[in-house]
């Protein structure tokens, strides 16, 4: 599976690597209550700066970078991230939403002990967080390593999870998914054809890292008769996500994965109910929109859409007349939330600005409207105060800066993230072990 826009990876340092070639997963998790204390107090006392190697806390204090800009707002003054918001029922303390992130560290797609620690390193008292992407059944993965949710196993997996964050006052919300033809027939149930709207597959593609292909399986195109089975997996999704104890639930309908196949007229070539037309295209989106609102009630459901992205060849015709009808039809549903992936990446090394291509879209929505694109202190400040944004979702930064808020209130410098760790199995390396400010003063 490729990786999301701007995931290039960079060589790691030799200590990475040693670390690296010693590390074998556990083929299970601790099972009994003992051995996962146990095992959460192995990870805690490897996640922090002090108990590293001197070399080690050398190499990492090497990699503290400042965001571009950021010294533009003083630590004194009050920025606009850093204000309350109050979302539906929710009392956030400030603005810095932590995005979903792929992160590939669930064996077996079961979430492991180690995402406790993960989880609560990035939680502050009224902060708003997304979970990785979460598969919503055993045809929703592509790829090794990522969660699901359609099992009681891995219902069960995600309590004590989700009991962390909300015992450090966050507010938790579990993204929901299904890959679609962006998946490799290796991961699915007796080698099947992954699903799409298209029997069209992706052509192979250069990863991330510049070098690498990755080919892709021929997808068998749904028939009209098989996509309520699927709208009835995000159903059960959602219904397990609150058992599991989650605040509410996002959707996945970004990326060029299932939902964003059917909305993006280069990849939908059907003829039916569910081709064609804008109406028809979005059609699916919003029947899994409905399904999940009737089942959790619209004030614990949010969405996220990319309408410009063009990742995995989803690309639009007119993506401005696709997000602002989207959005026009999601305030029918009352919806939380919009979360809108804003591209500033073309290709590999290549940023552009598009400040304002959302805000139709913005303008358009009557709920909370959060955006994501890479977007550091400044800039993030700058659109919650031009009111182009309610909330700013980080990705990598908050990867790499557990305790991000707080940098950003202090205005203080920010840890470099490593992507060459963003999808290893490590349950500490490239995971937990990014330093705290504290531990680097």
């Amino acid at each position: 599976m490729p990786h999301a826009p701007g995931s290039t990876l960079q060589p790691g340092s030799s200590t990475t690597q040693q670390r690296r070639q010693h590390f074998q997963p556990p083929e299970t998790p601790p099972a009994s209550d003992f051995q996962r204390q146990k095992y959460i107090a192995k990870l805690r006392r490897n996640s922090r700066l002090p108990t590293l190697r001197m070399e080690e806390k050398k190499e990492r204090n090497q990699t503290l970078v400042d965001v571009q800009g950021q010294n533009s707002v003083s630590a004194e003054t009050p920025i606009p991230l850093l204000t309350s918001y109050k979302l539906g029922k929710f009392q956030l303390s400030h603005r810095v939403v932590l995005a979903p992130l792929a992160r590939q560290r669930s064996w077996n797609h079961v979430p492991q002990p180690h995402a406790i620690l993960y989880y609560s390193q990035r939680t502050t008292k009224g902060g708003h967080l997304i979970t990785e992407a979460t598969g919503v059944s055993d045809t929703a993965l592509g790829c090794p390593n990522v969660p699901g949710i359609w099992t009681k196993e891995q219902v069960e997996a995600w309590k004590p999870i989700v009991d962390a964050v909300h015992a450090k006052g966050g507010i938790f919300f579990c993204q929901i998914w299904h890959e679609g033809r962006v998946a490799n027939t290796d991961f699915w149930p007796n080698g099947l054809a992954p699903i799409s709207c298209t029997d069209k597959p992706l052509t192979p593609q250069i990863q991330s890292n510049g070098i690498n292909l990755t080919q892709f399986p021929t997808p068998r195109r749904l028939t009209t008769d098989e996509i309520p089975q699927v709208v009835n997996d995000f159903r059960l999704a959602a219904r397990n996500a609150m058992e599991a104890g989650f605040d509410g639930v996002e959707i996945h309908g970004a990326y060029g994965f299932l939902l964003d196949q059917f909305m993006k007229d280069e990849v939908n070539d059907r003829t039916d109910k569910y081709g064609g037309s804008l109406e028809n295209r979005c059609r699916f989106p919003l029947e899994v929109v409905e399904a999940v609102v009737n089942e959790i009630g619209a004030d614990k459901v949010g969405i996220r859409l990319s309408p410009y992205s063009t990742w995995a060849e989803a690309r639009d015709s007119n993506p401005k007349a696709l997000g602002i009808y989207m959005v026009e039809s999601l305030n029918k549903y009352r919806l939380l939330y919009c979360h809108m992936f804003e591209p500033k990446r073309e290709t590999v090394g290549e940023k552009c600005e598009c400040p304002h291509s959302l805000f139709p879209m913005r303008k358009a929505f009557n709920g909370t409207f959060i955006v994501a694109g890479e977007y550091g202190r400044e800039d993030g400040n700058r659109a919650v105060a031009e009111d182009r944004a309610d909330l700013i979702a980080y990705g990598r930064w908050f990867l790499a800066n557990p305790d991000l808020p707080t940098r950003f209130t202090l205005n203080a410098p920010l840890n470099k993230h490593n992507e060459e760790t963003f999808y290893t199995p490590d349950p500490v390396l490239g995971y937990t072990d990014y330093p705290f400010l504290e531990d680097t003063e």
